[in-house]
């Protein structure tokens, strides 16, 4: 049986290359090819594809929503992104999201081949650099919050996070359903706690120890 596929990237010379490129492996057979994300999914749903080749930055919806709502369909495809760059951020979000592979497209198309082969057959194919990236951004952040952890309690810990994305404190009080008030006094026990100043000092330890 062949390996089924539906590519989608948003510029038609990278389609084409991708489907000269598999029409030469006797194994593949492409189901659809699709421009942006909607059109990604609905061939998903439609051709149940073995695997599917998107770039992260599709038109629409995203590679990491598309990756996140395919895998609630009866019949989930495994999923390979082929794309120019991929931050720690969005490598650690790929994996949470189901991401099977991760080819960047400056490297030997062979080896795209050969990671759809590895995926479809139960495999992890990703790029070795951006993994080791995320890797150590992940551990810097477990460090972080590990030392926080041991001076604050868990509800400082979230609005810590909250401050450092830059929620407002009404915003981090909705949030956590208490009132503003109380959200203050939290603060100025963080502050105390960690011998910080203010708001912005709060933000900058917090990234500094790579908590956002």
């Amino acid at each position: 049986m062949p390996i089924t596929l539906v590519i989608s990237d948003s510029h038609p010379i990278v389609l084409e290359g991708m489907e000269h490129l598999f029409a030469q492996e006797t194994d593949f057979q492409l189901a659809a090819r699709c421009t942006n994300g909607l059109e990604t999914l609905e061939a998903i749903g439609k051709h149940h594809p073995d695997v599917a080749v998107l770039d992260i930055h599709l038109p629409g919806k995203d590679g990491l929503t598309i990756s996140r709502e395919s895998q609630t369909l009866q019949h989930p495809p495994k999923i390979v992104f082929f794309t120019s760059e991929l931050d720690e951020e969005q490598m650690l979000e790929a994996v949470h999201a189901g991401v099977r592979g991760i080819v960047l497209k400056e490297m030997r198309s062979q080896l795209l081949v050969q990671c759809i082969r590895k995926v479809h057959e139960g495999e992890h194919w990703l790029d070795r650099r951006s993994t080791s990236l995320a890797i150590e951004k992940m551990l810097q952040r477990e460090a972080g919050a590990y030392a926080l952890a041991s001076v604050t309690t868990p509800r400082e810990m979230y609005i810590i996070r909250l401050t450092a994305q830059g929620l407002q404190n009404k915003e981090i009080a909705d949030k956590l359903c208490i009132s503003e008030g109380t959200v203050k006094v939290h603060l100025h026990n963080i502050y105390d706690k960690l011998q910080l100043e203010s708001r912005q000092a709060l933000q900058r330890y917090a990234r500094e120890k790579r908590l956002v």
